[in-house]
C-alpha cells in the first residue's frame, strides 16, 4: 500500500526533522486525504482546517467501555482522565469547564505576572552565564524549566516541584501525541498518570486546609449555575493545564530559536530592534507550530474539499500545514519577523482556541527578548539535532548553542557602570 502521503511518515527521522515537504505534497495533491493507516481524513489547507476546528466535534476519546470491547482495558485509566478534560469536550460541558479555567488566564491577570515572569527568565540566564562555559542546551537549561516554573506558580503548587511536573508533562504529552505508535510505553505512562493524580489530590487536600491563589484553588471553588466541579474534574484539568502550559511553550522557544539561528539576517534584524519581538513570536508560531495537528469527529455527513466525510469518521486538521498554505499566507515558507497579517492556527480556533494563549505569547516574548539581549553572538554548534518522536507535539530533545562569554561579561560590566 502507498504510504507516500501518510502522516505515518513522520516516524521517519528525516521527515520528523522537516515535515513541511510532506505537508506540501498533501496540500497540493490531495488536500482532503483518506489515510488508511490512521483510519482518518487528513486536512491540510488553511480554510479546511478552520472549518474542521470550528464545526466538527472534539468529543473523540473512546470510553472505557469501548476500550474494553477492543481488548484495551489497560488504557482505561487514561481514558477516564481524558473524558473529563475540556480539550475533548463539546458544549455545553466544554463551555462550563472552559469558563472556569480561562478565568485564571485572563489577559489582565497574566499581565500582572509580567514582571515576575521576566524575573524567572533572568534568573535562569544568570545561572547559565555564571557557569562561564559559553555554551548551553537551550531546551534543558532554559526552554524546559522556564515554563515549568511559571506553570507551577499558575497552578498554585510549589515551584520547587517543577522538575517532577516537567517529567510528568512529557509523559502525558506522549499519551496525547504518540501512544498509539509506541504501545510498549503504556506501563510507564500509566504509572505517571497515577502519580500525577495522587499529587493533585494531595494539592486539593492542602488547599482545603490552607487556601491560596492558583488555578487548582480557582477550579475547586468556582461555581457555574450553582454547581461546582467534581474533584476528578479538578484533577483532570489541572493535569491538562500543566501539560499545555509546559510542552507548547518549550517547543515554541526551541523551535523558534532554531529557526532564527538558521536565518541570521532575520536574527540580526530582531536583535537590533527588540520591539519586533511580538510579531516575531507570531511568525515563529506560524512557521513551526508547537502543536502540529489535532483530531475531530464529523458530527454528520459532510462534504469537504470535494470528498464525502461520513458521520463519526475522524478528521485530522494539520495546523502545521494550514499555517504554510500559500492561499492564506504569501510566500509561506519564508521567515518574516515583521509579517502583519498572521492569523495562524497554532493556538487552534473558535471554541477550543487555547485559553492559555495570552500567557504563552507573553512567555515567548519574554523568553526571546531575554535570550537575544543577554546571550551575545549566539550560534548553533556542530552537534546533530534530534527531534522528539511525537506526531502531534513538535519539539527538539536538545538545542546546543554557543555564545561569546567575553562579550557578555563586557556588556554586563558596561551595564553595571551605567547603573
Amino acid at each position: 500500500m502507498d504510504t507516500s502521503l501518510s502522516l505515518y511518515q513522520l516516524l521517519d527521522p528525516a521527515v520528523l526533522a522537516d515535515p513541511y515537504p510532506l505537508y506540501r505534497r498533501l496540500r497540493e495533491q490531495d488536500p482532503v486525504h483518506w489515510d488508511p493507516f490512521l483510519h482518518a481524513w487528513i486536512v491540510t489547507r488553511y480554510q479546511d482546517a478552520v472549518t474542521v476546528l470550528h464545526r466538527f466535534s472534539a468529543d473523540r476519546i473512546r470510553t472505557p467501555e469501548q476500550l474494553s470491547r477492543m481488548g484495551c482495558d489497560g488504557l482505561n485509566p487514561i481514558a477516564r482522565v481524558m473524558l473529563k478534560q475540556l480539550l475533548f469536550m463539546d458544549a455545553p460541558a466544554h463551555s462550563r469547564l472552559r469558563g472556569l479555567a480561562a478565568a485564571a488566564f485572563s489577559p489582565r491577570r497574566v499581565e500582572m505576572l509580567r514582571v515576575h515572569i521576566h524575573e524567572i527568565a533572568e534568573g535562569l540566564i544568570e545561572r547559565i552565564l555564571n557557569r562561564e562555559r559559553g555554551e548551553m542546551d537551550v531546551i534543558g537549561d532554559f526552554a524546559e524549566p522556564f515554563p515549568a516554573i511559571v506553570t507551577a506558580e499558575m497552578l498554585g503548587v510549589p515551584t520547587a516541584d517543577y522538575v517532577q511536573l516537567k517529567d510528568w508533562s512529557g509523559d502525558f504529552a506522549e499519551m496525547l501525541g504518540n501512544l498509539q505508535h509506541n504501545a510498549g510505553r503504556a506501563p510507564r505512562l500509566l504509572d505517571s498518570l497515577e502519580e500525577m493524580t495522587m499529587y493533585f489530590r494531595a494539592a486539593i487536600r492542602e488547599k482545603e486546609k490552607r487556601p491560596s491563589e492558583g488555578l487548582i484553588y480557582s477550579l475547586m471553588t468556582a461555581e457555574v449555575d450553582g454547581g461546582r466541579l467534581t474533584e476528578e474534574e479538578v484533577i483532570a484539568n489541572s493535569i491538562l493545564t500543566m501539560v499545555g502550559g509546559q510542552e507548547t511553550t518549550t517547543n515554541l522557544i526551541g523551535n523558534g530559536l532554531l529557526i532564527l539561528l538558521r536565518h541570521p539576517e532575520q536574527l540580526a534584524r530582531l536583535t537590533a530592534d527588540l520591539s519586533l519581538i511580538p510579531s516575531a513570536v507570531e511568525e515563529l508560531l506560524r512557521l513551526d507550530s508547537p502543536v502540529q495537528h489535532t483530531a475531530r469527529i464529523a458530527p454528520e455527513d459532510t462534504m469537504l474539499g470535494g470528498k464525502q466525510i461520513l458521520k463519526g469518521q475522524s478528521v485530522i486538521a494539520v495546523m502545521g500545514a494550514g499555517n504554510r498554505d500559500p492561499e492564506r499566507f504569501p510566500d509561506p515558507d519564508r521567515l518574516d519577523v515583521e509579517r502583519e497579517d498572521n492569523r495562524h492556527l497554532a493556538f487552534g480556533w473558535a471554541a477550543h482556541f487555547c485559553f492559555g494563549a495570552t500567557l504563552a505569547r507573553m512567555e515567548g516574548q519574554i523568553a526571546f527578548s531575554t535570550l537575544l539581549r543577554r546571550l551575545l553572538q549566539i550560534e548553533l554548534t556542530s552537534a546533530p539535532l534530534e527531534w522528539r518522536e511525537n506526531l502531534g507535539l513538535r519539539g527538539l530533545r536538545a538545542l546546543p548553542v554557543r555564545f561569546d562569554v567575553t562579550a557578555n561579561a563586557q556588556k554586563q560590566c558596561e551595564l553595571s557602570t551605567v547603573s
